[in-house]
């Protein structure tokens, strides 16, 4: 079963994660309107460990990175599709522009982002630091958030 864990849980847990010996996986992003491409996305980082951590970005994150009209879904509800999905162990808010200061705090062992972002993965070098390695996975082709609210907002 998923859980919403606050900041200070989730670290908590991740010290329990890592004292079992449980790869531990950590994606992050908006995930405003979820679609095919993220639910893919999500499933392929979950292969690579036994746990996956999807940090969320906050509803103030959202507009401060995409604009007032934004998110599309609040982070309540976000969250709660997002801990629905059978790849997820773990769901986190954050409320920074990056989650680099939580990633920190996590130290996972994967941390994975989508290929759109391979030119500037936050955390990247405090999760190689600790010997952990960083995925740019590719992306589902024909799905982007910004091109779905686009289409729809053009109907």
């Amino acid at each position: 079963m998923s859980i919403l864990y606050s900041r200070e849980d989730l670290i908590a847990q991740r010290a329990e994660w890592k004292a079992s010996g449980k790869t531990v996986v950590f994606t992050n992003g908006c995930y405003d309107i979820l679609h095919p491409g993220h639910v893919r996305l999500l499933e392929r980082a979950r292969d690579l460990g036994e746990v996956l951590i999807l940090a969320l970005n906050t509803d103030d994150s959202v507009q401060r990175l995409k604009g007032p009209s934004r998110p599309m879904l609040d982070e309540r509800t976000r969250a709660r599709l997002a801990l629905q999905l059978e790849a997820v162990d773990a769901v986190v808010l954050f409320d920074e522009d990056t989650p680099r200061e939580l990633i920190a705090a996590v130290l996972p062992d994967v941390l994975v982002k989508g290929a759109d972002w391979a030119h500037f993965i936050a955390g990247r070098e405090e999760v190689e630091a600790a010997g952990g390695r960083v995925e740019a996975l590719p992306l589902e082709p024909g799905y982007s958030t910004t091109n779905l609210v686009e289409v729809a907002l053009g109907r």
